[in-house]
This record gives C-alpha cells, structure tokens and sequence, in this order.
C-alpha cells in the first residue's frame, strides 16, 4: 500500500503544485453492532452460555444467513477495524448511519464503551450520523426480536413487552421480558452517544446545526451548547405539522476540514396517525419533506468556499445511482422492489443534491462497494462513494486522504483474519443440529462453519443469502429457471438460437431433452467458439448459471474486489457468453437473459471503487495504476 500512497503524492503534485500535511479520516459504515458481551440490566441476563464460562447475546445463524447483514460477528470485525485504524495512526473515524442493530439500548450502551474506550486509550475522535436502523422510528417504540441465540440451539425471543410476537413453543424458549431490547427514539440515542459528534466539544473548531443562527465569526462554545439542545432541533414533516428531530450538524475537528453529518432520515406520520413509517428510503424523501436540510446543505457549502474549508459531507444514504448505469435494466428484470431499486435516488434528486453545490459525500445503507458520479446541466459534479458494510461481503472500510481542496484519495480495507470472528460457531453447530433433529425446513447449510477467516465468513454468508433468500423472492421464474439449468456450454449455446427456437422448445432442453436438431447445432457452434476464443469447452461445461448468477451478485457487493473470487478464466467465459448473447438480436426467448448479462456487464465495467484518487478541480475520478490490488488487514501468510 506504499506504492499507493506514493503515487497519490505524486500525482496530487502534479494537478495541485500544493500539498498540505495530509488528514485521513476512516469511515466505517452499517456496523449494526449488537453487543454480543452485553447484558439486558433490568432482568440480569447475559445471554447464552459460550462454553468457557461466559455467556454471550447473539442471534442465530439461521436469521444471519436470511439477513442482508451479520449481527454477531461484526462486533468482532469492527475492533479489527479499529485496531487498523489505530495501527495506521488516523485520529479520525466516521460512522455513517447503522452504528448499532435497531437502536436498542443495549447496543447503543455497547457502542458507546468501545468508542469510549478507542477515545481514551488511542486518541480517536468518532463522527456518528443516524441510520434507518438507529434510530427505527424517532421516539421509543416497542421492540425484540424472537431469533436470539438459547439453549441447546434453540431460539430465545427477547422481548420488550408480553405478546409482542407469536412464538412456536416446539422451535422456541419462552419469551424473556426485558426493556433494554425496546427500539430507543433520537433523544437517547443522542444522549448516549454525545461524545460522537451529536454535541459540541471544547477541541472542536467550529460545530453548528441547521437551526443555529451564529456565523463562523461568531462561534462560541457559549451559542453552540445552546442550538445543540435536543428541543432547538426539531422540523416539521411535511404536508403535516408534526415536529420531528433533525440531529444533522457541521463539525470543524481539525483547522480548516469540515466535515458535515446529514441526518437523512424521514419518518412520515402512517395514515391512521399511529406512529411512523421506516425511513429506509433515503435521499428521494428528503427533497420533498425536508427542503431545511437542502438550502443548509447549499449554505454550507457556501460558507466551505468563503472560508476556504474542504468540505467532506457524509450521511447514511446514497445521493446518486449505486447501480453503475444498470438500474433501468435492474429495474425491467426485477421489478421496482428487488435489488433494492426503490432505493436508488431518482435522477432529480441527484440534481437536487448536486447543485447545493456538494462535491464529496460518502454514504452506506446499500452495504456495497461502489462510486458514483452526477454531473448537472449548470456544470455542478457530486461524487458519491458507497462504503461496504462491516456486516456482510466484502468486509471492508474506507479511508479518504484530503491533500488539498482538490485532491482526495480513497482507500479501501478489506478485513480478512479477524481474531475471534469463529468464537460462535460451536453453538451455531448446537442450533444446526436441534434444526436438523426438528426437520426444519429450508435448513441452512452448515458449510459455513469451515470458513477459515472472516473475508471467507462474509463470501459464505453471501452465498447462502442468494440461495436462501434472493433467489427464493426477487428472481423471476422464468430467467431463474434457464440460468440454473444450463450450463456455461449451453449459455453460450443459446447465443446461437434464432427466433424460431420456440420457448416450448427451450422448455424441453431445460427439462433434459437437447434431442432438438436446432439446438445440436448450436452447441456445436458454441464449441467451435469456445476453440477460436483460445478457452476451453470442458471449463463451459463444469459449471452451471447459478454460478453466473452469484457472481453478478459479487460484483454488485464489491466491484472489481470481487474478481479474486470469480477468477480470471471465468470472467473471460462469462464476457464471451455476455457479448455473444448480446450480439444476437433475432431471438425473443433470449430477452431476460441479454437484460442479465447487460446488468452484469454494467456492475462490471463500473467507475472505480477500490482504490483511486477525486480531482475535484476536473471532477474526475482517477484509479491508482494498484487499482486491482486489494491489500487484506490481518491476511495469513
């Protein structure tokens, strides 16, 4: 990573001719952390016991491998993260929304003693903004969950009040009763995490909200602990006229950077006036129910450029497209809730945000890899980078090098041997076994437990995650049913099949019979591709497209991370496949797949994620010529 380094000084030279000492900040996304050496203090429980005399609080690898992010492992993953960050000397460590796993109290006490803790003994000042997930609604709400961790493999629902849920007495423990497991709102979330950024500090140069009224001139720890009240940071949702906390706010911690937390997050009143709906939609709500932030966000930019501060914006959510210009097709393949396209902020929206005049915002909430750019009609450029999830494939944090007001580096970590990341397992093998005894259905594979370092943990938590869950409720049948049966022989054969091949009789071939004359003749084509391409026709035929489908999936999580574990020969099989069915124009049948392998394409050949430097000047994105180069933390030698 020296060479990285020292090619971005160089290149920053070139573009700048001037190099401040340079400031690195760490950005740790959807961390969901559940304090697994937590304890619920109202009824003294402190989980299940692990086998060496403590007792952990965890969820079962069943609702792990059903989720889109780990809840018990990640704990493990972040101190790692930490310990790097620590290693690495930066003092400065961003946690864009997700800390903590729905609020709980539990988890968020968890949080604040690691934070504390890293504070105290390593001098790191921690920058946190709220996610869907801290807090779930913005006032205290009900809440548990019924897959905790019990005994001998068997679930323990812990609940904050009786008859939250239903539980099935065979599959599980009696509820326990516990108010450290309800849903915490703003206030004590805030609260307990004051020190992370929410509130004013004596060492902070400068700190504002988007409801204070002092300029820079006028700053005083006197105004600033006064707007910082939880009471003078309020909005009103529109249409309706409910005040709802905003805790968005501006910190200086260091001369002359700015970085600005935008609390993202929009509670809409439900219809019946009971309570809110999630805020997991991002950005396309927040134009439309909260315009403060937007003319503060244009404020505030403003006053970065006045006072020549490098301003580094940051929030829970993505402000422009993740989908690498594939999201019309995503949206045609899987409809408009899969993949997470209602998601995807909407092309207005992106304008919106970029002519507040904003060039860097990093954001999480998508838990994947990935950098996006929006460029307007009046020449504004705002660069997106989507930080991956501590939580899920690929583990990996990012690290941004501000040089100048021009020149910022990014650098991704990708976590692989986390000390203790194995430290459940043997009760994960006491819960498959009382699953196995139970014949529970749909029972996950235990496979997993193998995995020898966490990188491989999270690879394998994808996987069963696209069995267990992607392919069972986003995919259409159809498609679903050609990839799965074929092989990559037969994939490219398919390239080959006019619009007379019938999908009756594809059908046929599907279900074993490739008697059809049409269909010899063109896996006989295929092969005599597969020979002027330089590759091999057995390769093509020892896997099949279930394989293609997951690595599409790889490719979204992670970009070109990914390409360690598709593997250079398979890529070159998968692109002949791509472009040959791409070229063929003639066949109907072959729609839904040229709309995969044009979304898979896309995820391909997206703007560099990994490791590459922003001109903010040009508004480019630049890889390091070691953009391919991932350098793992903790890889075994």
């Amino acid at each position: 990573m020296a060479a990285f380094l020292q090619t971005l000084l160089l290149v920053s030279c070139e573009a700048t001719q001037t190099v401040k000492t340079p400031i690195q900040i760490a950005f740790i996304a959807d961390l969901h952390l559940q304090d697994v050496n937590g304890e619920l203090q109202d009824i003294g429980y402190q989980g299940v016991e692990l086998g060496n005399g403590n007792n952990v609080i965890v969820r079962t690898m069943d609702a792990q491998l059903r989720s889109t992010r780990l809840f018990n492992e990640n704990y493990f993953a972040f101190l790692a993260a930490l310990d790097e960050i620590v290693i690495r000397g930066i003092r400065y460590v961003v946690l864009p929304g997700d800390f903590s796993d729905d609020g709980q109290p539990l988890n968020i006490r968890g949080l604040n003693r690691i934070l504390e803790d890293y504070s105290k003994n390593h001098g790191i000042s921690f920058f946190a903004i709220t996610g869907n997930h801290d807090p779930t609604r913005p006032f205290a709400d009900k809440g548990g969950k019924w897959d905790f961790l019990g005994k001998n493999g068997k679930a323990q629902p812990i609940l904050s009040e009786p008859n939250l849920h239903g539980f099935d007495s065979i599959m599980q423990h009696p509820p326990l009763i516990s108010e450290d497991i309800r849903e915490a709102g703003y206030k004590e979330i805030i609260n307990t995490l004051a020190d992370q950024g929410f509130f004013p500090k004596e060492e902070y140069v400068f700190w504002a909200t988007p409801f204070s009224s002092y300029s820079y001139e006028e700053y005083s720890m006197t105004n600033a602990r006064k707007a910082a009240q939880f009471e003078q940071r309020f909005y009103s949702i529109a249409p309706s006229d409910k005040k709802l906390p905003d805790v968005s706010y501006l910190v200086e911690p260091v001369q002359d950077i700015w970085l600005l937390a935008i609390d993202a997050n929009v509670y809409l009143p439900k219809e019946d006036g009971r309570g809110y709906q999630g805020s997991g939609i991002g950005y396309n709500r927040v134009v439309k129910h909260k315009k403060h932030l937007v003319n503060w966000v244009t404020q505030v930019v403003k006053e970065a450029d006045r006072l020549n501060k490098t301003l580094v914006a940051f929030s829970h959510y993505p402000m422009v497209d993740f989908n690498d210009g594939a999201f019309k097709e995503i949206q045609k393949f899987f409809g408009n809730r899969a993949f997470q396209a209602h998601r995807v902020p909407e092309e207005t929206v992106s304008e919106v945000l970029a002519n507040t005049g904003l060039k860097i915002h990093i954001g999480g909430h998508m838990h994947l890899n990935d950098t996006g750019i929006h460029r307007t009609n009046e020449g504004n450029i705002l660069m997106n980078i989507q930080t991956p999830s501590l939580a899920a494939y690929p583990p990996a944090f990012k690290i941004i090098t501000i040089h100048d007001n021009d020149t910022v580096a990014v650098e991704t970590v990708v976590l692989d041997s986390v000390p203790g990341f194995d430290t459940f397992f043997d009760l994960y093998k006491k819960e498959y076994s009382f699953l196995l005894e139970k014949e529970s259905e749909n029972i996950w594979d235990n496979r997993i437990l193998d995995s020898r370092t966490y990188y491989e943990y999270t690879h394998n938590h994808l996987k069963n995650l696209v069995q267990l869950r992607f392919l069972r409720k986003e995919w259409p049948n159809w498609p679903k049913k050609i990839l799965t049966s074929l092989t990559g022989r037969e994939l490219l054969a398919l390239a080959h099949i006019d619009n007379e091949f019938s999908s009756e009789r594809l059908e046929k071939v599907l279900e074993g019979d490739t008697s059809d004359p049409t269909w010899q003749k063109a896996l006989t084509t295929a092969d005599a591709q597969i020979v002027e391409n330089g590759l091999k026709v057995d390769a093509f035929k020892s896997w099949k497209g279930d394989a293609f489908i997951l690595a599409l999936y790889e490719l979204r999580s992670a970009d070109k991370i990914a390409l360690k574990e598709i593997g250079d020969h398979r890529i070159d099989q998968y692109l002949l496949i791509t472009e040959s069915i791409l070229q063929n124009r003639d066949s109907n049948v072959l729609e839904p797949i040229r709309l995969f392998v044009t979304i898979f394409k896309k995820q391909l050949n997206g703007t560099p994620a990994i490791n590459f430097y922003m001109d903010l000047a040009e508004g480019k994105i630049v890889p390091m010529n070691n953009q391919n180069i991932i350098e793992k933390v903790g890889t075994k030698q």
